[in-house]
C-alpha cells in the first residue's frame, strides 16, 4: 500500500498558513478544520514548514503572550515529506522513529496532501480487515465442501 492510497481515500484538501501570519491565526485554522498540523507556505505556495498542536503547546509553556507572535518563529523548518508512490509502512515507521504525527506529501514539488498516523493506522486497519474477511470466507467455504 502506497501514500497515494490513502490521499485518494481522504482527499487531497490542505490548510496552510503563510509564515508572517500569527499563532492566533494559526490556533484558529486547527480549530475551524479539527486538524493537528497546518502547512506553512510562502507566497509562492512552497512548503517552508509545519505547525502542529504540540509545537503550539511547548511554545505557550514558555511564552504565554504567544498569540501575536509569526508562525515562523515556531514552526519546524526541516519538513519531511512523503511522495504519493511511497510505501506506506516505511512512512510509519519513519513517523514513529522521527515522533511527528503528520507528513505533508509532495508530487514533483508540490503539495497533493497531508496524512497522519491515524490515516495510515485506519488504512492498515481497514487492510488487515479485508483479509481477515477473506481468509474468514474461504474458511468457511472449505468446510462447507
Amino acid at each position: 500500500m502506497t501514500i497515494a492510497t490513502i490521499l485518494a481515500r481522504k482527499g487531497v484538501k490542505v490548510v496552510t498558513i503563510r509564515p508572517e501570519q500569527t499563532l492566533r491565526e494559526a490556533l484558529a485554522l486547527l480549530a475551524q478544520h479539527s486538524i493537528g498540523a497546518v502547512l506553512v507556505c510562502d507566497a509562492a505556495g512552497a512548503l517552508v514548514g509545519i505547525l502542529s498542536e504540540r509545537d503550539i503547546v511547548r511554545e505557550a509553556v514558555r511564552n504565554e503572550l504567544f498569540f501575536e507572535r509569526p508562525v515562523s518563529t515556531i514552526m519546524t523548518k526541516d519538513v519531511i515529506t512523503g511522495q504519493p508512490n511511497d510505501d506506506l509502512n516505511a512512512a510509519a515507521v519513519t513517523m514513529t522513529n522521527k515522533r511527528f504525527r503528520h507528513l505533508p506529501v509532495l508530487d514533483a514539488g508540490k503539495i497533493v496532501g497531508v496524512i497522519s498516523l491515524g490515516d495510515i493506522a485506519k488504512a492498515q486497519r481497514d487492510e488487515y480487515l479485508g483479509e481477515i474477511d477473506t481468509l474468514q470466507t474461504q474458511l468457511l467455504g472449505e468446510r462447507a465442501s
